[in-house]
């Protein structure tokens, strides 16, 4: 189940900073974007990016960096798929799509790397507290 909630999580987390960026473009470039359909459009997107990412990371790879590759390479493909589909070319360039997915993937990497360290660091702070009241215990 935990996997499910952080597939959604993360779901809400890329759509939310996609349509932070789109509209932070629409202010810098002066593009006009019909709003609705456009933010139901990312929400897919970013359903079928998640849940593709979900299940890359059931597949073990031995390399990180190569799984890096993998999930970028997968998320661009995806939003280029979608930008075809949706017509988002006419008035969002490619290289802004794949830069965004870049920058949105690598500040989800550094939040899931930074939580990781934050749960191992209350973890051994447990045990060593644990292993603390053991040897007081036994003396």
């Amino acid at each position: 189940m935990n996997g499910v909630k952080k597939t959604i999580t993360n779901t809400m987390f890329t759509t939310g900073a996609s349509l932070v960026i789109l509209a932070a473009f629409s202010v810098f470039f002066g593009k006009e974007f019909n709003y609705a359909p456009v933010v139901l459009q990312i929400f897919a997107a970013n359903i079928v990016i998640n849940l593709g990412l979900f299940m890359l990371w059931k597949i073990e790879i031995r390399y990180l960096i190569l799984q890096y590759l993998l999930d970028v390479a997968y998320i661009i493909v995806i939003l280029v798929v979608f930008g075809l589909i949706f017509d988002w070319y006419s008035t969002v360039p490619v290289w802004f799509l794949a830069a965004t997915a870049a920058v949105i993937y690598a500040l989800a990497t550094i939040i899931t790397v930074t939580k990781f360290r934050k749960d191992t660091d209350e973890i051994n702070e447990l045990l060593q507290k644990r292993k603390e009241k053991m040897d007081s215990s036994a003396t």
